[in-house]
């Protein structure tokens, strides 16, 4: 005897996986959503995502867990998150050295920074603040510049590492400043010993991180980074002001997914950012430490990238003149 199939019957299967795909993504997530963060746990990105973290699992729908995995210059944590899965499970908080990276590193690089990522928010942006240790002879930006010229490679200025915002920032300062400097990496304790120990006369560093060294009047603060007056440190002109027109950076911290992440998912972590960088206590709790809430869509943020790898491949190849100069 022969059976004959109507052709709907044949269709059924498919008609599963679609529905078993769409129903994957209503209750994405449905077990825990990893935030790679490629430094140690205490530093300045690491503080601001772990005050994210609850409510930002909260407007998810389901737990957001931070895991720090330094080393490489940042590159070790983001390269997990390259390498993993699309499913929106492992996800990057790439900062500035993201963008400055390809240019330190060239072909040793692990990943493609333009190509294995998909935006997905710029979360928050940083003011740093230039500080000098008490015992440097100057009383502002201006004098300082002076004392450079005046002794050519007299000045050092510490910082994380290399690529670390501390290290670009020295590196712009001296740049549009024309002068020259050395850097000193520190490492994963951080340029502020340093500076409070007098193996360097300055840094331009995270303003909580340098607060420490502020209050303790071991170090001083002559001038932030950032285009107007931060509202913690109203007295503190900005560099601009101080003498360098149109200097401006920030710190920047960032959500990513890996490439071929759907986009279902990347819109539902935006809405779930937003909702939480525009959540009063969090803006409060974030602005207290003088971070920024931004909370951009993917496309900006996008955007944002392609432009900062622009200004700091400029950089970084200035970087590599003068350490060939030397």
């Amino acid at each position: 005897m022969k059976i004959k199939l109507h052709r709907s019957w044949l269709l059924l299967p498919l008609a599963a996986v679609c529905v078993s795909s769409a129903h994957a993504q209503n209750v994405y997530p449905n077990r825990p959503v990893q935030m790679v963060l490629p430094y140690v746990a205490g530093s300045s990105t690491d503080v601001v995502f772990r005050i994210l973290a609850p409510k930002l699992s909260e407007f998810l729908g389901g737990t957001v867990v931070i895991v720090n995995k330094p080393g490489g210059a940042a590159t070790i944590g983001m390269n997990q998150v390259a390498k993993a899965a699309p499913d929106g499970y492992t996800l990057g908080i790439p900062t500035l050295s993201f963008a400055a990276n390809p240019y330190f590193m060239g072909k040793e690089m692990p990943f493609d920074t333009e190509k294995d990522f998909l935006p997905v928010s710029l979360v928050t942006r940083t003011p740093l603040v230039l500080t000098i240790n008490s015992e440097v002879p100057a009383k502002n930006v201006k004098e300082l510049i002076a004392l450079g010229k005046a002794k050519p490679n007299s000045l050092n200025y510490g910082s994380a590492g290399i690529a670390s915002s501390g290290h670009l920032a020295g590196a712009m300062f001296a740049s549009m400043a024309g002068l020259t400097m050395t850097h000193i990496a520190y490492g994963a304790t951080g340029s502020s010993p340093g500076l409070a120990a007098g193996q360097t006369q300055l840094q331009i560093a995270a303003i909580p991180s340098s607060l420490p060294g502020i209050n303790s009047g071991r170090a001083i603060a002559l001038a932030v980074t950032t285009a107007k007056r931060v509202p913690t440190m109203p007295n503190v002109p900005t560099i601009a002001e101080a003498g360098i027109p149109n200097f401006e950076m920030y710190e920047w911290a960032g959500v990513l997914a890996p490439a071929g992440t759907q986009r279902a998912i990347i819109d539902k972590l935006h809405q779930a950012i937003v909702k939480t960088v525009a959540d009063p206590n969090v803006k409060e709790r974030l602005e207290g430490i003088s971070v920024l809430v931004a909370g951009t869509t993917a496309e900006e943020f996008d955007r944002h990238i392609k432009r900062e790898l622009v200004v700091w491949s400029k950089i970084v190849a200035e970087i590599k003149a003068a350490d060939n100069a030397k």
